[in-house]
């Protein structure tokens, strides 16, 4: 199959070589262990919960269910009592409405879900939301209002440090595979195509043998940043541009990352919700892993199982360090869309020091939107909402390249993502004014 590539992109350190020899270790659930669980863990509606104070819940049960269409269900990690239903740590919000359990015994065992309904149904029901970071419920993806000829699954892992889909491309291949063929068949997709960036060749080499027999396309990725992004992913092996505003249904996609896919898997066959996942924790930790965890477990969890901080800690964050969230409290929790811890020292941090804008243009031959972040950069410290939207900053995947390149160290994508907040408020009066 052709690779058409996309405009812009940057190459920065990968530092994947401290995790992506290591097989993924299961971090055991110890009783006494106390797991944290926002009810929002996607974009959508925060989900709504069905259990109460002091009740004994089993792995798997249901604890919250979806509280839209846009939303997704969240079961219980463990067995254990339901300790509180308060606010609790949240990545982005700070804090926010959540369900505290106390484990009380250990074992592999879990309820399963209903194998009632359609395939979008029992997927719904088993919450599964986008495993890349995206959170976006899977199920609403898979229910596609227009008709869609082609499934991408996404296998770049292109972010910096991140290692936790490698492992599983080589540790669950066929759970991957049969993940993405059974989405094929259940939505009657013409083409399904496997993409992986060629800094993973044994993943590659994997997938290869099973290409023919499962009927995928296998499509080596060239290694660049934001290569995973679902429109580049889209460009670079379909050659089709998504408009701006608008989903890669439009152009006839559908993209999954391959843990969704295995999750659609376990789901469908196994009746197993989506409780655990697998990440990576890396950077300034004593011994970095992939660790197979349950979503809600705290981060000082993880790091402790690493072997503890290397030296004073500066900065954690959650995801990969292009597209992750600081987060400022080791009480963070695990989420379903959580792909790696990433620690650093003082002394791994670059120099920070903030100059004027010397109009060099290096970030808009790195933007792979096709913006003008250095001109957009103006608007933003005047406050120019308007002119921000008549130069497309809507159309931002935040992805951070700008930043990354900047000789003069702007946070550019910062201000960018605080004025498209802005500007879907004023367009939201807009709409309320004109109706």
């Amino acid at each position: 199959m052709p690779f058409f590539g996309f405009k812009g992109g940057v190459h920065p350190d990968y530092n994947k070589s401290l995790t992506m020899e290591k097989p993924v270790e299961t971090l055991p659930v110890k009783p006494g262990d106390k797991y944290y669980l926002p009810l929002s863990q996607h974009i959508g509606a925060p989900a709504k919960p069905v259990v109460s104070k002091n009740q004994q819940v089993k792995t798997g049960e249901l604890i919250a269910e979806a509280g839209g269409f846009i939303s997704a269900c969240l079961h219980s990690p463990v067995n254990g009592k339901v300790v509180s239903i308060s606010h609790v740590v949240h990545p982005m919000a700070g804090r926010m409405e959540g369900i505290v359990i106390e484990a009380d015994e250990t074992n592999d065992e879990f309820v399963p879900i209903s194998d009632e309904g359609t395939f979008q149904q029992i997927v719904q029901r088993a919450g599964i939301t986008g495993m890349g970071g995206a959170t976006f419920p899977t199920h609403v993806k898979l229910s596609p209002p227009k008709e869609v000829d082609s499934l991408l699954i996404n296998g770049a892992e292109c972010e910096p440090y991140l290692t936790c889909d490698h492992r599983m491309m080589l540790e669950e291949t066929m759970k991957i595979i049969k993940g993405a063929v059974l989405i094929k068949e259940k939505l009657r997709i013409k083409n399904l195509i496997i993409a992986i960036e060629k800094n993973k060749p044994d993943a590659i080499k994997l997938f290869r043998k099973y290409e023919k027999e499962y009927g995928f396309e296998l499509v080596p990725l060239y290694v660049k940043y934001p290569q995973g992004g679902e429109k580049q992913l889209i460009k670079a092996c379909l050659n089709r541009v998504v408009p701006e505003g608008k989903l890669p249904v439009e152009v006839g996609v559908i993209v999954h990352n391959v843990g969704t896919a295995a999750a659609v898997y376990e789901a469908y066959t196994e009746r197993k919700p989506l409780y655990e996942r697998i990440v990576t924790v890396t950077g300034a930790v004593v011994n970095p892993k992939n660790l197979r965890v349950r979503v809600g477990t705290p981060i000082l969890t993880l790091v402790e199982a690493c072997g503890g901080f290397v030296g004073i800690p500066k900065k954690m964050v959650m995801g990969g360090p292009m597209m992750g969230m600081a987060v400022t409290s080791v009480e963070t929790p695990v989420m379903k869309g959580t792909s790696g811890i990433v620690v650093y020292r003082e002394e791994d941090m670059p120099n920070l020091t903030k100059y004027p804008c010397i109009r060099c243009g290096r970030c808009v031959d790195a933007c792979p939107m096709l913006l003008v972040p250095s001109i957009m950069d103006r608007f933003v410290k005047k406050e120019m909402y308007e002119a921000l939207e008549e130069h497309h900053v809507l159309n931002c995947i935040e992805c951070g390249c700008c930043s990354y390149v900047c000789p003069s160290r702007r946070t550019l994508v910062g201000g960018f993502k605080t004025s498209k907040r802005h500007i879907m408020q004023m367009i939201k009066e807009r709409g309320a004014k004109n109706a």
